[in-house]
């Protein structure tokens, strides 16, 4: 399997709620989210797909998080704003505009430097 990797970045502030129903202090991240994609075979240009295009599709994907209070998002309502489920989130909606022979294979969300995780799936993602 061929895998390709593009990057996208956005600015976010976040508040996780604690197990005892409270919210830790508001604070802000510049986050670093990468996509990997991959595939079996190649298109006719001898691609897994054209970078640009995935970026594009990542940057509109994240798009919606920059400049806010995740915590204050239709999501994150309902959803503690972590870093997992920063990375869930993503990987739900940008597996939906792939091209039908291209799988998603991750999404890895950086919250800051030496703080990440990876989020791969199987089965369709629930809590979106």
């Amino acid at each position: 399997m061929f895998t390709i990797s593009v990057e996208t970045r956005f600015w976010a502030s976040h508040r996780l709620a604690l197990p005892d129903g409270s919210k830790e202090p508001a604070h802000q991240h510049n986050w670093l989210v990468v996509a990997d994609v991959g595939s079996d075979k190649l298109n006719s240009m001898g691609l897994v797909m054209d970078f640009n295009r995935l970026k594009a599709m990542l940057d509109e994907t994240a798009a919606e998080f920059n400049n806010v209070a995740l915590d204050e998002t239709k999501n994150f309502r309902q959803n503690n704003s972590s870093a997992e489920n920063v990375a869930r989130y993503i990987y739900g909606k940008l597996r939906t505009k792939l091209p039908k022979d291209v799988k998603l294979r991750s999404i890895k969300v950086v919250e800051e430097p030496g703080c990440s995780v990876i989020f791969t799936a199987d089965e369709p993602v629930k809590g979106r």
